[in-house]
């Protein structure tokens, strides 16, 4: 049997690149061939192959059909957002420094893209709160990813606009007793 633990080390393996986070969310609000992923990134389609090859064998993309192009078969890729990847408890922490770190890139990347003129919310908190204050945070967190996901329209799509939203909400340590309320 696969073992949870082991499909989510491979999850945060195959998330830990910026070029595959920026797959993901391309194939979110669509399905694409490594061609058009590879057009639309920048990338050599053998980049692209190489990197949906990763992703799928962590079972973060999931095939969504074929074409037939110039005689020859495309496979089509989605990915599945809804079905809880990428929940559940993190993997070691050099792969969650890992994973984060490539957050982290990709965001500052992306951050370059800020069409000029155009607002943007950021926010940077490590802060104390009631535990009833955190719970709807990460619900009203939870319910803008859910919601961007959910209506994500294939790149390029007149009349949508290309926007980011990057979150990172979690619960810390108390750097002095180094324990977390619940573990006391």
């Amino acid at each position: 049997m696969y073992d949870d633990s082991a499909a989510r080390v491979s999850q945060m393996r195959a998330t830990a690149h910026p070029v595959r986070l920026q797959m993901l969310s391309l194939l979110t609000g669509t399905q694409l061939s490594a061609a058009e992923i590879a057009r639309e990134l920048g990338i050599t389609h053998a980049n692209a192959s190489y990197h949906l090859r990763l992703l799928a064998a962590a079972g973060l993309v999931v095939e969504a059909g074929e074409e037939k192009i110039r005689g020859g078969i495309a496979k089509r890729y989605r990915h599945p957002w809804d079905t809880g990847i990428g929940s559940g408890p993190p993997s070691t922490r050099q792969e969650s420094e890992e994973y984060v770190a490539a957050v982290a890139a990709e965001l500052v990347r992306r951050y370059g893209l800020k069409e000029p003129g155009m607002p943007a919310l950021t926010t940077d908190a490590a802060l104390w709160v009631a535990p009833e204050i955190w719970d709807e945070v990460v619900a009203l967190v939870t319910q803008a990813s859910h919601l961007v996901h959910r209506e994500a329209q294939p790149p390029r799509t007149p009349g949508a606009i290309h926007v980011n939203l990057t979150a990172a909400a979690f619960r810390m340590i108390d750097r002095d007793t180094r324990t977390t309320q619940a573990d006391t």
